[in-house]
């Protein structure tokens, strides 16, 4: 959301505004796969793009903007080739909570299949 959205939206709903700059700074359908995905813990960027289904471009722009905001972190293993991984930052993993909540959410007000295990 473009700053003058946000000042727009503060001007009608002051206190939605922290709501709606919440969503907007994590609420990506590439985003939240990847913030979900970490909470399992670092992992690669190609254990990134196979879980999440993102392309290589999508995936790497994501990881970007999720690091600008400080929900994610990198780092890199100099070995032969070079490694490079992932994980959720302090600020990254307070969202667990977030996410069990949408979860309940959609299991009491969605049509959600249950995945088969």
């Amino acid at each position: 959301m473009t700053s003058g959205n946000t000042d727009r939206l503060a001007e009608l709903n002051p206190e939605a505004c922290p709501t709606v700059e919440s969503l907007d700074r994590i609420g990506t359908q590439w985003r939240l796969n990847v913030l979900y995905d970490l909470q399992e813990g670092e992992k690669r960027f190609n254990e990134l793009k196979e879980s999440t289904g993102a392309s290589s471009r999508t995936l790497s722009q994501t990881l970007d903007t999720l690091q600008e905001y400080g929900l994610v972190t990198e780092r890199s293993e100099r070995a032969s080739p070079i490694a490079v991984y992932y994980s959720l930052t302090e600020e990254g993993e307070a969202l667990e909570s977030v996410f069990a909540e949408l979860d309940a959410w959609a299991r009491t007000h969605l049509d959600v299949t249950e995945p088969e295990t």
